[in-house]
């Protein structure tokens, strides 16, 4: 089902092969949720569940590449220098993107930008990037303080969602004590106001 956005003629069998053999047992385990719930918001969503399904899939494609291996892609591409000041949080999105389109031959730029940005989100995410974003954090093997009520949120908005949960990161990143990315405040800042809707 996802061979037409596969370059290299994948169906998900292979894929799944593919993936299971690059990442780790609980990695691939939470890839496959967060297909799951990909899914489950497309249709809620009004939105193309294989397409959804396969951006979800495939967000964490590159996670477990090395420090290496992303400095090289950064260098290789002419991506933003300052990527460099960052690490794996923001990298296996952002420059994993160009690691899917070598070893898969993914074109379609609404997956694309789904995956470059399920980590820090968009002040403009298409429906498949709030579906990502929003299923990155909510699947079924996520435990923790606050889950269940994203995903009661997710159920009825999904720019609620958005808000909650990059609301609770750059809570948790603050006090970590860590720096956060732009782009993730200024997601923040785009959907914020959805936490004051009732």
């Amino acid at each position: 089902m996802y061979q037409d956005y596969i370059g290299f003629g994948y169906d998900r069998d292979g894929l799944l092969s593919l993936m299971a053999s690059r990442l780790s047992q609980k990695r691939f385990q939470h890839c496959l949720g967060v297909e799951k719930s990909a899914m489950t918001l497309a249709r809620q969503n009004g939105y193309e569940p294989e397409k959804a399904g396969l951006a979800g899939l495939l967000h964490d494609y590159a996670k477990e590449l090395s420090d290496e291996e992303f400095l090289a892609l950064i260098d290789k591409y002419g991506l933003d220098p300052d990527l460099k000041n960052w690490g794996n949080n923001i990298w296996h999105g952002k420059v994993g993107i160009y690691k899917i389109q070598e070893d898969l031959g993914v074109t379609d730029s609404e997956i694309l930008a789904a995956i470059e940005d399920h980590t820090t989100g968009s002040k403009d995410m298409s429906v498949l990037a709030k579906i990502v974003y929003v299923a990155d954090y909510i699947e079924d093997n996520r435990h923790f303080p606050g889950v269940e009520e994203a995903r009661q949120l997710a159920e009825v908005s999904l720019d609620k969602a958005v808000a909650y949960e990059t609301a609770h990161t750059i809570e948790h990143l603050a006090h970590q004590a860590v720096p956060i990315y732009p782009q993730t405040i200024e997601t923040y800042n785009a959907y914020v106001s959805y936490l004051k809707e009732t």
